[in-house]
């Protein structure tokens, strides 16, 4: 019964790589491929690598699934989520290195604490406060970020057209009532190995 549940959530994974997945989970909203800026082949690249990621950290520990969210950019992987204790985080953090074509990781895992529902109360609201901020902003587009907050720290990764629009989606950030830190790991177009043409 329980490789049922397994083979079943892989396959949600595998189906859902065609939509994107976010930092927001399993369903969350992704970049488009048609308003992505990164080339097609890039896209298709930084997908396998993401998705090779979260099924080996799955088959490593099955709560793997639910606590720790991967993002590939070009290369980059972003890892955000809680784990028990520091061991963990550092076999994660292994564990990506070790993914084909990877060029940097950026571990923002945390050593989980006792569950505080207020935090967490909180926290969603901040990401939902600073994803309607994004949408209503007719100078960024929002698909191209995926955001995470915990214990009041946004963690915002995307990439931007333009330095404005970078700037602007840390103002949209900052602006946000009890937000304590952004942390951004925002590239530009320019900055990526292979653009769309």
């Amino acid at each position: 019964m329980k490789n049922k549940y397994l083979f079943f959530a892989l396959i949600l994974i595998l189906i859902n790589g065609c939509v994107g997945t976010s930092s927001q989970g399993l369903f969350g909203t992704g970049v488009s491929v048609a308003i992505d800026p990164r080339s097609l082949g890039t896209q298709i690249d930084d997908n396998l690598m993401q998705k090779n990621l979260t099924a080996r950290l799955i088959l490593s520990d099955k709560k793997y699934l639910l606590t720790i969210n991967t993002k590939v950019l070009d290369g980059r992987i972003f890892l955000t989520g809680k784990v028990e204790d520091p061991e963990e985080k550092l076999k994660i953090t292994k564990m990506a290195w070790e993914t084909k074509g990877v060029r940097s990781v950026r571990n923002n895992v945390i050593i989980k604490e006792e569950f505080n529902f207020k935090q967490s109360a909180t926290d969603l609201l901040i990401t939902s406060q600073l994803r309607t901020a994004l949408i209503l902003n007719k100078n960024i587009k929002s698909t191209n970020y995926n955001i995470d907050t915990y214990k009041k720290k946004i963690y915002i990764y995307g990439i931007a057209q333009t330095k404005d629009e970078q700037k602007e989606v840390l103002k949209e950030g900052k602006a946000i009532p009890d937000v304590e830190r952004v942390v951004a790991s925002i590239l530009l177009v320019e900055d990526l190995r292979i653009q769309k043409d």
